[in-house]
């Protein structure tokens, strides 16, 4: 029970140390193949795959609890991303023009950032322990993916929604959604193989039975 509990303290480490890249480097737009995207979505996929194992080894309830630790602590970023960046700066700083561009960012990028996340990632939970159910804790791959894959793109739909709609045009917006959503879509089925790797590390065994 203590190792579980050490794995579990390392997993939300894990999870919270993605959440928190994730929305620093937000900012920086990538090519990867013809899709123009943050390179966020190169690390924040990894917060799926980890909810997913803690959903598998520790239950729904534990799950949750995870989300919403890093609920708080995107929270406590952007709260003290703000005061930092309105605290006037040194006379001798001459780096506020670009500080100001990282972590100044407007209320409408941040509302758009926390309310995807917490639907999301509710939404991965809640739907990885419905197909639980459905397939009587078999088939982990399928359960992995089929609550990533819709994860990702409720997570992506409603941030480019709420951060961008009435700014750029419609076409834009939903080149925009496709382009991140299929960078996102592909990363989720690699992640498969991971997610088996991080039950056995944790577990001991590649699938946890319900009730077991």
């Amino acid at each position: 029970m203590e190792k579980l509990n050490e794995r579990l303290i390392l997993l939300t480490g894990i999870f919270v140390s993605a959440l928190t890249i994730s929305n620093v480097i937000a900012g920086k737009l990538v090519n990867i193949g013809p899709f123009l995207v943050p390179v966020a979505v190169l690390c924040y996929p990894i917060t799926f795959a980890v909810t997913d194992i803690v959903s598998e080894v520790y239950g729904k309830r534990t799950a949750q609890k995870v989300v919403w630790t890093g609920f708080f602590t995107s929270l406590i970023l952007v709260i003290y991303s703000q005061i930092a960046a309105l605290y006037p700066p040194a006379s001798i700083f001459e780096g506020n023009e670009a500080f100001m561009k990282v972590f100044g960012a407007t209320p409408r990028i941040v509302l758009a950032s926390i309310l995807a996340y917490v639907l999301s990632q509710s939404h991965d939970v809640w739907a990885f322990h419905f197909w639980k159910r459905i397939t009587g804790g078999s088939h982990l791959w399928l359960r992995n993916n089929l609550s990533t894959m819709v994860s990702q793109f409720i997570d992506t739909l409603v941030f480019i929604t709420v951060a961008f709609a009435g700014t750029v045009p419609g076409t834009a917006l939903s080149q925009m959604v496709f382009s991140q959503y299929a960078v996102k879509l592909i990363i989720a089925a690699i992640d498969t193989p991971f997610v088996y790797l991080g039950v056995k590390l944790v577990s001991g065994r590649w699938v946890v039975k319900e009730g077991s």
